[in-house]
């Protein structure tokens, strides 16, 4: 794991490995990685805005425990670019497949079921 930490902020070894692609094919790479840090930055200002604006919720803590997901799940998010970045920018420079990835999926599927969560205690609040 620190080995593949160490990479992440080692140009020159990134740079040791393989042929210098088009560089288009990095700067897509790139952009593909800015997109996901947008997308961890956003989960980490919803989670600072339910933090902060959301009124108490019918559930003891529900409030915080929604702010805490959010903020942790951007922090994932923002983890999980510069690692498929760094893999990918890799496998381009070797000429190999591109590194497969099941986290969009995952990640879609916990935004849909948070919203989903956050249905129920709006609804909840409006009977309650």
């Amino acid at each position: 794991m620190w080995e593949a930490i160490r990479r992440w902020f080692d140009p020159r070894e990134l740079r040791s490995v393989g042929t210098t692609p088009d560089y288009r094919f990095s700067l897509a790479n790139e952009r593909t990685f800015l997109a996901w840090l947008r997308t961890g930055l956003a989960l980490i200002a919803g989670g600072l805005a339910a933090a902060q604006f959301l009124p108490r919720l019918p559930l003891a803590h529900l409030r915080e425990v929604i702010a805490v997901a959010l903020l942790l799940l951007g922090a994932a998010v923002a983890v999980r670019a510069v690692d498929h970045w760094a893999r990918t920018e890799r496998a381009i420079r070797l000429g190999e497949e591109l590194p497969a990835s099941r986290f969009p999926a995952v990640l879609a599927l916990v935004v849909a079921l948070g919203a989903l969560l956050l249905v129920v205690a709006v609804l909840a609040r409006a009977v309650g």
